[in-house]
């Protein structure tokens, strides 16, 4: 008896962060990066999705967006034991919340609940949050990063589309001829270029490179044969081609070159559509999306993502899984993914969006989101989701980008950067 009064005792303290007193308001708390929202009407269908699972389960949903810092933030909670019961995962982020167990499987939720189907997921996407059998969180929605092209620049200059199977030949070939100058200046740019480490390391797989090697060093992968001649292309693309501009050149003229029609390509996820759609100097039902040039025999390209996930001794579990299960279901999402600004990680909501199913011809938008699914098994997850600490690569990647695009000999910069990557990666293990 005494020993069943003491396993029981055991259970009550196991299970007490889970039960709520009397009389106490049952909230379910969910963390969000960024402030308020702007109450707009997207602001708006969320306020009101929100209410009415409360309505329907006797609870209050409360949001808790985290401006700043998302991830630190999130970890001093963690250590002050107030963490939330639903939490938005970034894939680039994810590896700290899940290589460190502070985020629950949820693969005992989707094996008690029938109406759940894993099949429904892009696999590659779902993937980016798994570890062997064990889900740790549902995706919401990701992007492929893209080659965007302008039809219109490319239709003015008599230019041949891109298309699937092209190769930095091809590449720097169809930027040569969308280039324009004028009087000695260049009044058209082919490609502009940005100096954002999630925005160009696919060009270092798609010649055959890549940062880590398997055993997490940079040392002999970083500074590779490969790598040294595909940063090489990119620096001559401003320095000897003249096809980009260079970083300050671009940065002095004050606008999105590609948004603003002054260059002919670029690089950038589905999010990028949301502007391109509000630019002035463009017409959006004008864009092009193509996959990566690739010398690799696929092109290669990287998925960003966001998911829903419940952190290890959340009070509201179950609660939880419903509210993951509600917000990524396919009623919602179909209204939730109208924004356009990304794609749905439901294969069914992404190919209903663009049109897929019905039998009149596709709007111009439908059209462009075809144009992403072809892209998306190429996608890998970012190094972020299962490395921890990757945000020290992509500090001193761009270092290393700066210091090529400025002249520095691109052996030796990448021999230096990823010796200091190494050093930086030991200090911390």
């Amino acid at each position: 008896m005494r020993r069943i009064a003491l396993l029981g005792l055991l259970l009550l303290l196991a299970v007490g962060g889970c039960l709520r007193p009397a009389g106490e308001e049952n909230v379910l708390r969910v963390s969000n990066w960024g402030g308020a929202g702007d109450d707009g009407p997207f602001e708006q269908m969320v306020q009101a999705k929100n209410r009415q699972f409360g309505e329907r389960n006797g609870a209050k949903v409360r949001v808790e967006g985290i401006p700043g810092e998302y991830v630190p933030k999130m970890l001093l909670n963690f250590v002050a034991g107030s963490q939330p019961d639903v939490m938005v995962v970034d894939a680039s982020s994810a590896a700290v919340f899940v290589n460190n167990g502070l985020l629950q499987d949820l693969r005992p939720f989707i094996e008690r609940d029938p109406e759940f189907k894993v099949s429904d997921y892009y696999a590659n996407v779902l993937a980016t949050y798994q570890r062997d059998e064990a889900i740790y969180a549902i995706p919401n929605d990701f992007t492929p990063m893209v080659m965007y092209y302008n039809k219109d620049l490319f239709d003015d200059l008599g230019v041949p589309y891109p298309k699937p199977g092209w190769n930095f030949d091809d590449f720097l070939r169809t930027a040569q001829q969308l280039t324009v100058r004028q009087n000695n200046r260049t009044q058209q740019y082919g490609f502009v270029f940005t100096n954002w480490m999630p925005g160009w390391v696919m060009w270092l797989w798609n010649n055959g490179g890549d940062v880590l090697s398997a055993d997490g060093l940079a040392k002999g992968t970083l500074d590779s044969a490969e790598n040294i001649q595909t940063f090489g292309f990119l620096r001559d693309l401003a320095t000897e081609h003249g096809v980009a501009p260079t970083l300050s050149e671009a940065a002095s003229m004050g606008v999105d070159l590609f948004a603003n029609g002054q260059a002919a390509m670029t690089v950038s996820g589905h999010w990028a559509l949301v502007g391109y759609k509000s630019a002035k100097q463009i017409n959006w039902e004008r864009l092009g999306v193509i996959e990566f040039p690739h010398n690799t025999p696929e092109s290669h390209t990287v998925l960003y993502m966001s998911a829903y996930g419940i952190p290890r001794g959340a009070k509201n579990a179950e609660l939880a899984w419903k509210y993951i299960k509600m917000w990524t279901s396919q009623e919602i999402q179909r209204e939730y993914q109208s924004t356009g600004i990304a794609v749905c990680a439901r294969i069914d909501i992404s190919q209903e969006r663009a049109g897929l199913e019905q039998t009149k011809p596709a709007t111009v938008e439908q059209v462009i989101e075809r144009s992403f699914l072809p892209i998306i098994p190429t996608g890998r997850p970012p190094y972020g989701s299962r490395i921890e600490g990757y945000e020290i690569v992509e500090k001193h990647g761009a270092s290393a980008m700066q210091s090529i695009l400025n002249g520095s000999d691109v052996a030796t910069t990448l021999r230096s950067t990823s010796e200091r990557i190494d050093a930086e990666f030991a200090k911390s293990r």
